[in-house]
């Protein structure tokens, strides 16, 4: 039996990768945020404007693998596929039989996880590590040994180096457990110990936080200002329904079995944990992913009661409906929750899409396509364009490549031929890794279209000549129309300005 489960296991895992690659349609390029991450292999340093420092370490071994898309995919698909592998592990912990393993595995397989595993964020990371924390408590409570309380702690640390997302998970789980846990927990020194050796792993992220007059604060402010203003709270409740769609039954299952199944009395502070962290996120209005990594573990609850109940008579002949169910409701999340057709498709067949609130993006507008997937359009186009501009200057070694915002910088070196010259910008971690150490003679300026100097009033008086060369267009596109410009002969030290705009952006950002 265990060889069996060990090859259904496998094969779980082998679909998984298969169908992360097959749901990308050749018409996308990789998201904006994804060259971000990349970039920061770079640029190692103990956090960052926006993200801990993890990523940009998966970055480094991308890089080392080839830094092709193959490999920029590969991690979130691996750590999808590790959250099946936690999901098995604790249905088997809590006594599930060969039914609920395939019930959670499909559960979990069949979901948006697979949206979200599609992309090189830290999202994927971060499901995976609230699940092993959660798994860590389970086996904490099933076995009384304190190895798990600090594996729990490291995990912890993991996810707050990766995402501090996390935060919300231990907020949650706190006063669950003084509630309705064991609260013998809190008497047991080893959680301080686990505690402090979680404080030690992240100090240095904090350090270099407090060094930088945690710029975290700064960016949830912008945050809050800019898009999560726009979270309609109503909307947040409807988009959990879509997350787990086809495991809605196994969840609410287990939040029935968790009251009332004997054998979860000592797991029932996980309903707690959930009412507490859901309320949270809705009272500050976050976005709607955030509270993914709250279901993997419940689908590992209900699984195994599920399984309980279908187990004899008639009822066991309803067990491959209860698999059934996650892979045919999938079908509909297959057809509109994935960039598996062209957006040109999208926006000609927009119905379906805005059903089910995908068209609104951050602005809190309705648009033509999703906003991730025109955030992956025009990028390989963009760069092209701009290589096929400084091929024709005379002196690449003091050119100046300035972009608007680190979509199009990292966009640029990740799909530049002419490795010479690499796009700058002052937008987000790209101010901190601007260089002063040449002369500048010519600039390229990457602008998007909603520039105020669209006359470029303001760089003419600093050069022989400044002209528009060239424009990429993409109406799909997040930005449809970037305008690049030549600035020849410069007459005055442009390093000197771009240091004045780096300080003022960074005093901004402090």
């Amino acid at each position: 039996m265990a060889n069996k489960k060990h090859f259904i296991l496998i094969a779980f895992i082998i679909v998984k990768f298969l169908l992360q690659y097959s749901l990308i349609s050749p018409e996308y390029d990789l998201q904006r945020d994804e060259f971000l991450h990349l970039e920061q292999s770079q640029h190692l340093a103990w956090g960052y404007l926006s993200v801990p420092p993890i990523t940009s370490w998966i970055s480094v071994l991308i890089h080392m693998f080839g830094n092709t898309t193959f490999w920029v995919k590969f991690f979130p698909a691996l750590f999808g596929a590790a959250t099946i592998y936690i999901v098995w592990k604790a249905i088997e912990i809590l006594g599930g039989n060969i039914f609920s393993l395939l019930l959670g595995a499909t559960c979990i397989l069949f979901s948006s996880l697979l949206r979200l595993n599609i992309l090189y964020q830290p999202n994927s990371l971060d499901v995976l590590m609230w699940s092993c924390v959660y798994l860590m408590l389970i086996l904490y409570i099933k076995n009384n040994k304190n190895k798990w309380l600090y594996l729990a702690a490291i995990f912890v640390a993991i996810g707050f180096l990766n995402k501090y997302n996390i935060v919300f998970q231990i907020i949650g789980l706190i006063p669950a457990l003084l509630l309705a846990g064991p609260r013998k927990l809190f008497l047991n020194k080893h959680l301080y110990f686990a505690l402090a050796i979680g404080i030690t792993i992240i100090s240095p992220n904090v350090i270099w936080q407090y060094n930088n007059n945690f710029p975290v604060i700064n960016h949830l402010k912008e945050l809050s200002e800019t898009q999560l203003v726009h979270v309609d709270r109503l909307g947040f409740i409807k988009e959990q329904l879509l997350f787990f769609t086809g495991a809605l039954l196994v969840i609410l299952s287990a939040f029935y079995a968790l009251l009332f199944y004997k054998p979860f009395v000592p797991y029932r502070f996980f309903i707690l944990s959930f009412l507490f962290t859901i309320t949270l996120f809705i009272y500050l209005k976050a976005k709607s992913y955030y509270a993914i990594g709250l279901y993997p573990i419940y689908i590992s609850f209900g699984s195994v009661y599920l399984a309980h109940l279908l187990r004899n008579g008639y009822w066991k002949y309803l067990q491959p409906v209860a698999i059934a169910i996650p892979i045919l409701l999938f079908i509909p999340l297959y057809k509109i929750g994935f960039p598996n057709k062209s957006p040109e498709y999208m926006a000609a067949n927009p119905k379906a899409y805005k059903k089910y609130g995908l068209l609104r993006w951050e602005d809190g507008k309705e648009h033509d396509i999703p906003q991730d997937f025109a955030d992956m359009l025009g990028w390989k186009e963009l760069a092209i364009k701009v290589d096929s501009l400084t091929m024709l200057l005379p002196n690449p070694d003091q050119t100046l490549l300035l972009c608007d915002n680190y979509g199009q910088a990292g966009a640029i070196n990740y799909y530049s031929k002419n490795k010479r010259i690499k796009a700058q910008s002052f937008d987000a971690d790209y101010v901190n890794w601007l260089q002063y150490n040449k002369i500048i003679k010519d600039v390229i300026l990457v602008k998007e279209n909603d520039d105020e100097d669209k006359t470029r009033s303001t760089e003419i008086p600093l050069f022989d000549t400044v002209y528009l060369a060239a424009q990429r267009i993409n109406t799909l596109a997040r930005e449809d129309t970037i305008s690049i410009y030549v600035l020849r002969g410069a007459r005055v030290d442009i390093n000197k300005r771009i240091k004045e705009e780096a300080d003022k952006e960074k005093i901004i950002n402090n």
